[in-house]
This record gives structure tokens, sequence and C-alpha cells, in this order.
């Protein structure tokens, strides 16, 4: 399946879970998407939990939903600094809005329920955040990978998932008419 035409945001921050973002990245990049980078400073290189750099290609503040597809999310550390920003809740709440599909994997949950976006939704996480995703409004299922294409949501547990939720994904958007 071809994603070609097809732009994805991928949020990055210090302590990502290195597999869950350089896995999507360079799975959604061989189906053709064009995947760009987004930090709190362009330019800047964040170290991934075990040591891989990743360097945003542009900042939070540059972000204009509309030149996207889709959201990638990736868990680790970095989604509970991420969801202190409210330039990231913002960016992630507007993609809810336009109902473009918002992916995230791991404890990635957490960006979501903190913008206020999931209640209703089906979705799975890490089982350390199931708590934090029930409270929230979530329907939580313990699934390798949880697509509501209902409500644009696609979910996995950890990096042992990766092999169905980048699949999940690329499937998804292929089939999506958004830009």
């Amino acid at each position: 399946m071809s994603l070609h035409n097809k732009n994805i945001l991928a949020f990055v921050d210090d302590y990502y879970e290195d597999l869950e973002l350089q896995y999507p990245l360079y799975r959604l990049r061989e189906a053709g998407a064009k995947v760009v980078i987004a930090g709190a400073e362009k330019g800047k290189t964040y170290k991934g939990k075990h040591g891989y750099p990743c360097q945003a290609e542009i900042s939070f503040d540059s972000v204009k939903v509309n030149d996207y597809a889709a959201l990638l999310i990736p868990g680790g550390y970095a989604p509970d600094k991420l969801r202190r920003l409210p330039k990231v809740l913002d960016i992630t709440r507007e993609f809810n809005k336009q109902k473009k599909p918002i992916a995230f994997i791991c404890h990635a949950g957490w960006v979501p329920i903190s913008a206020k976006i999931v209640k209703g939704i089906k979705a799975t996480s890490f089982f350390a955040i199931k708590d934090d995703m029930i409270n929230a409004g979530v329907n939580w299922v313990d699934e390798p990978v949880v697509v509501d294409s209902k409500n644009h949501f696609i979910s996995s547990r950890t990096p042992d998932d990766l092999p169905v939720f980048c699949p999940a994904i690329i499937d998804y958007l292929a089939k999506s008419k958004k830009k």
C-alpha cells in the first residue's frame, strides 16, 4: 500500500522509547509517507531511553495540523513530559477535531488523556497506565493493536506489538482520504 502524498507528524522528546519512534518512522517512510519529527526546539537532538538520537525537524510552535494526515506519538518517558506542554495538547486536540488518525503506543496514551479527547474510545496501552486510560473514559482492552476507526485512534501496548501496530497505521492511512 502506498502512502505517497501523506505527511505524518511524530512527536519527540528526551527519553522516548527508541523502537516506538524509529520502527514506525522507517516503516511509514518505506510505505511512501513523509514523516516529520516535531520537538520543542527545531534542530535539537533528543535522546531515546536507550540513547538513540532523533533530531526535531520542526518545533511544536510551527506545526500546522492541516499539513498532516496523521499524528504518531511514541511511548517511553517522553509522553509524561509532552503532556505538560500546552502546544502539544493543542496540536493533539486539533488532530482529533479534524478527525485525523492519532496513533499512540505504550505510555503515549498520556498525551491524548491530557488533551481530554479519549472519553468513549476503544484503545490499549502499556498495562501500567491502564487505570489512567480507564479513568479518562477509555474502553481499555488488552490487545496488541486496537483500531477504533469510528474515533480515528490506533493504539498498541509495547514494542513487541510494533509488527501489528505499523501495518494497522499504514492500512488505515492508505484507506483515508485525508491529506
